[in-house]
Formats: C-alpha cells, structure tokens, sequence
C-alpha cells in the first residue's frame, strides 16, 4: 500500500475509535503501517486492550467466594460497612446480593475508586442487583454499645432488610449476629465483588447522607469530611459546639462536651 492511498492519522482514530476487542482485524492491520503516528495509535490500543483484559481478569478473581455458591443456585449476599471512625453521623452498612451473570469489572474495594467512578457505579449496582439492603447505626447507639457492636447491628440490619433470603453471606472482616453461614474475609471489600458492590452502596448513600447534615449544621465540613476530626470540623466543634449527629463517646466530641 502506498502512503498516498493510506488513509489519513485523523481518519483512523475515527474508524479506529469503534474497535472494542484486540483482535479487530483493523487493528491488525496498523501493524503494516509504518507511520509513527499510527504505530502510536496502535499502542495506545493495545495498552488499553490490555489494561480492560487486566481488570476483567482481577474482577473474575473477585467473584472467587461466590461462584460456588452460585453453581449450586445459592444466594450469596455480600456486607460492607462505611463511618466506623467519623466524630458524627451514623454508621451505615449495605448487603447486596449480585446475580450470577453480574459483569461490571469496575465495582471494586469503593476506597480504590474515586467519587466520580462511585457515583457512576452506584445505579447501575441498584438496577442489576437481585437485592440491596442499607443498615444504620444512629450516634446514639453507638454511644450506647460501642463501634464495633453498633457496627454488627447495623449489618444485621441490612441483611434483615434484604427483600430476598440469602443462603451465605460473605463479611468484611466482622461477624454478623444473624443465623447464616458467613464467610469473614479481611480486606473483603478488595477480595469479593459482592462485598466491594456493598461498599459501594454504603460509601455513596453516606455520602449524600452527611451532605444533607452538612446544609443542616453547617460550619463543621460535613459535605468535605463525612464527619471524619479534620481541622474545619475540630474548628467548627470549638467555635459552635456538639450537634445532635455528634457520637459523644469519641474523644473530640467529649473534649467539646466539657468546654459547654
């Protein structure tokens, strides 16, 4: 092929744009081109081919817990819990029960994606899910029973509140005081795509949740901090004091309490 009968670098990236696979015969055939351009275009390609081929792969690896239970048509609902160490708000937990054909390669430990990608993620884990369940835990009860009881009831809460009845559950790291088999997984969030999906759900439906606090008290950086003791929010319980959404048992909160 001549260079005058090649088409033009604009023109490719413009048939190139719609390759989805890394076998596209298109994209093959950049090979035999010898222009710069197009040996860059190709290698961009192919490093993107690469990487989704990465992630399907590590995605696959996180649907390692739950494909037994699958293959013997069994539910198997996945617990993650967000706001163990905010000074304010609740803790809230998801269980989210994935069907098994669920292939969204993205959905990972909500902590490894950015808000963006969070955001992006969070209706489409709503509309394929077969069940999702939120928990709570208020400040009040966790100055009752402590963090990490309010936090299991807060996770025994959503696994009651699914509409469907799970076989297994599968837990980030804690156990729940429910009477199912549970599979405790540290780090779980990273390891289960389950569990990465409820992590999700809890991370952004929190996040509203202390977006919504933050128009209602302002002045504690709600909306930036999710209730976590950075410097605007230590200010702001200093200069105005301890809201109803405050856990008074946490250090910061009774150091405040006792300056009233």
């Amino acid at each position: 092929m001549t260079e005058e009968k090649r088409p033009s670098l604009a023109q490719l990236r413009r048939d190139l744009a719609t390759v989805t696979t890394a076998d596209d015969p298109r994209l093959l055939a950049l090979q035999a081109d010898p222009r710069k351009g197009a040996q860059q275009l190709r290698q961009q390609l192919e490093r993107r081919f690469a990487k989704q081929a990465a992630a399907e792969a590590a995605f696959q690896e996180r649907l390692h817990y739950e494909r037994p239970f699958w293959e013997r048509g069994q539910r198997v609902a996945g617990i993650d819990e967000v706001g163990r160490g905010p000074l304010a708000g609740p803790v809230i937990t998801s269980a989210v029960i994935l069907p098994p054909d669920f292939d969204v390669p993205l959905v990972n430990d909500s902590k490894q994606l950015t808000p963006k990608e969070r955001a992006r993620l969070y209706p489409i884990i709503l509309a394929q899910a077969e069940a999702v369940s939120i928990g709570a835990a208020s400040p009040q009860l966790i100055d009752q029973v402590n963090i990490y009881q309010a936090t299991r009831i807060a996770m025994q809460r959503a696994v009651v509140g699914l509409g469907l009845a799970p076989q297994h559950l599968i837990v980030d790291a804690m156990q729940i005081p429910v009477d199912l088999p549970q599979t405790r997984l540290i780090k779980g969030d990273a390891k289960s795509a389950s569990v990465a999906a409820a992590s999700i759900v809890a991370k952004v439906f929190r996040d509203h949740l202390m977006d919504s606090y933050d128009r209602l008290y302002p002045g504690y950086g709600f909306a930036q901090n999710a209730g976590y003791g950075t410097a605007e929010h230590l200010a702001g319980l200093a200069e105005r004091g301890v809201t109803p959404i405050h856990r008074r048992s946490f250090a910061p909160v009774k150091a405040a309490l006792s300056t009233e």
